[in-house]
């Protein structure tokens, strides 16, 4: 909080922000000093400022429903931090995709991660341990979808033979493990070059309308995924 109020009594002319859990009040202190600034995934955070985000949502339902095309009914997910609203979007999206596709929705399928890949190991293994296993397991991050690859292996399994995986980001390793990481891709260029230019326009007229800005996420098919085993 002390760094945010330090950089807007001078040292910047304007803020690019990735926030915190809890943002209320450096959103707050922006405001009452009517500091230029475009928060970044912000779905949930704000309704007030310059934004620019992703299609949450979308991007985790298309997933879902790949996987459902596919022949998966069992499908395990590894949520993000829950205090993100990134995180519960992409868990939504996954709900209502088994929803709109006629499968019970089973909590024991649905492990809370935190975007890590360790943890994502962790949650591989709870869900790789239930008596009737998932046939493919979803991650919120391509970080926690590593982190199930190694899970599925350290039991035995092949990728996709024995479990599909998919994450959701296309980082760039995504294309370079084995095998090819199948993940939903944010445009996380596109973000930045978008935030970028909103933030240099408030600076330079600050009563610019507000924009809020949601950019669409694609789903990128790689080789980690394919029909469940008979």
């Amino acid at each position: 909080m002390a760094y945010v109020g330090a950089i807007s009594r001078g040292m910047a002319d304007g803020l690019l922000l990735i926030l915190p859990r809890d943002p209320q009040a450096y959103l707050e202190s922006l405001r009452r000093q009517r500091f230029p600034h475009v928060l970044i995934d912000h779905q949930g955070i704000d309704d007030q400022g310059a934004a620019v985000g992703v299609a949450n949502w979308d991007g985790a339902y298309a997933a879902t429903r790949y996987l459902i095309e596919l022949g998966h009914r069992r499908i395990g997910f590894i949520t993000g931090n829950l205090e993100m609203a990134s995180a519960t979007e992409r868990l939504a999206g996954y709900q209502a995709a088994l929803t709109d596709h006629d499968i019970r929705s089973d909590p024991t399928l649905v492990v809370e991660g935190n975007f890590l890949q360790p943890r994502g190991f962790t949650a591989g293994q709870i869900l790789l341990s239930l008596p009737e296993r998932p046939t493919a397991l979803f991650a919120s991050n391509d970080s926690m979808a590593f982190g199930v690859m190694e899970a599925a292996r350290d039991r035995g399994l092949r990728i996709p033979d024995d479990l599909s995986v998919i994450g959701f980001d296309d980082i760039a390793e995504a294309a370079t493990v084995h095998p090819p990481l199948t993940t939903v891709r944010q445009p996380l260029e596109q973000m930045g070059r978008t935030a970028a230019r909103m933030l240099l326009r408030l600076i330079e007229a600050p009563e610019t309308p507000v924009e809020r800005i949601i950019l669409a996420t694609e789903l990128i098919i790689r080789n980690s995924c394919q029909p469940p085993p008979t």
